[in-house]
């Protein structure tokens, strides 16, 4: 039986039912790959995005079987977690820059070579963060989050994962992408490559994304996540709340905008400094 079928007949069976030592054997396995990056929560095909529904389903089962451990330092340091998730085992040979001052990677992620982490951040298992990106301080990578090369993660910035429900896309982030400082990027969001997000930006799956440029809205449908389009600059803006009530009280609701699209000035401000990796 191929690992495929294994991790999807142990994640559908009756927990009572399971092998547990079996399904830690298979599991193992399974993240052997997970951190490698040869199994991915999500993958481009063509120029579509899919969703691996059978890993996404192998991570929960982690989450499942793993029995809660004492991980603390020492008696002032205290950390409690599941036993098939510790913190991911890295040398200095794995290429990574992992500055000191409380950032954490978690087993089962996958890190390419030449990423900076900038203390603190955090990346969650099942994430992929691709060659050349940087995961700023008190940035966080969600579990299932793919993310791309050459990728600039401000500080604060949040990318979500979107582990749950197991068909849900999580957030996408294309190579060249700089995501700005206290942003948000939620609930199967697909950033495409080469965009800029503002700072302050907040996208969900419910947000409406407002196109200055092409006078187009883009909105997730029952069928497609939202999609910010390649080169897309967005900024924060807001809408008027267009009702009797809103109108005559002044509101207006908050919505990302695309002011532009990218050109050499744009270019030039989002550069990466290759020395500091």
């Amino acid at each position: 039986m191929s690992l495929q079928t294994d991790i999807e007949a142990l994640y559908d069976a009756e927990p009572a039912a399971v092998d547990r030592a079996e399904a830690l054997k298979r599991f193992s396995e399974f993240k052997f790959f997970l951190n490698r990056g040869e199994v991915r929560a999500a993958e481009k095909k063509g120029d579509v995005w899919t969703v691996n529904h059978w890993v996404k389903k192998g991570i929960l089962l982690g989450f499942r079987i793993g029995a809660l451990e004492d991980v603390s330092i020492d008696r002032r340091f205290r950390f409690f977690d599941r036993s098939t998730y510790p913190l991911k085992t890295l040398t200095a040979g794995d290429g990574i820059r992992l500055v000191p001052g409380g950032s954490s990677i978690r087993d089962g992620a996958y890190v390419a070579r030449g990423v900076v982490c900038m203390p603190p951040m955090y990346i969650n298992t099942g994430a992929y963060v691709d060659e050349g990106t940087m995961v700023d301080s008190h940035a966080l990578v969600g579990s299932c989050a793919q993310v791309g090369k050459r990728v600039h993660i401000s500080a604060a910035a949040q990318i979500g994962g979107v582990l749950e429900p197991v068909g849900a896309m999580p957030v996408i982030i294309e190579d060249d992408v700089l995501i700005g400082g206290n942003c948000g990027i939620y609930e199967g969001t697909i950033v495409s490559r080469r965009a800029v997000i503002a700072a302050g930006v907040i996208i969900t799956g419910g947000t409406a994304l407002y196109d200055a440029v092409n006078e187009r809205v883009y909105r997730k449908t029952p069928d497609a996540p939202l999609v910010v389009p390649e080169n897309a600059v967005v900024v924060p803006g807001s809408r008027p709340l267009d009702t009797p009530w809103g109108r005559k009280s002044g509101l207006a609701l908050s919505t990302p905008v695309v002011v532009k699209y990218r050109d050499a000035k744009t270019d030039a401000a989002t550069a990466l400094e290759e020395s500091l990796r």
